[in-house]
């Protein structure tokens, strides 16, 4: 079993043994993981980058990883499947050598 798969097991057996499942439609969690990612852009809310308080960062990621992963594990989906799916559809619109070294959208390179 993998990491990520661990991962996924323990996360759901820790909503399970609390019978948090109930709570947890889709709507409900994305509702949750947006509310967190949320919490995450006011840990640099009117500070530098390098001042951000690490500790907090961690906090909120550890959150929105939870939920995508509960987002991922109600829907079956394989996470690294559609992680190395959407790369791909992004190197596709975004190639090497029209998006190096530039932010701008794939529709404007």
């Amino acid at each position: 079993m993998s990491e990520l798969s661990d991962l996924r097991t323990i996360i759901a057996e820790f909503s399970r043994d609390r019978d948090w499942e109930q709570f947890h439609d889709g709507k409900n969690l994305a509702i949750a993981l947006s509310i967190e990612a949320s919490e995450l852009l006011e840990a640099f809310l009117w500070k530098e980058a390098g001042e951000v308080k690490i500790e907090k960062i961690k906090e909120e990621l550890a959150d929105i990883f939870n939920y995508a992963i509960l987002i991922a594990d109600k829907y079956d989906l394989d996470i690294r499947q559609i992680v190395l799916d959407k790369l791909a559809r992004n190197a596709e619109k975004y190639p090497i050598d029209k998006a190096k070294g530039t932010a701008k959208k794939y529709n404007e390179l």
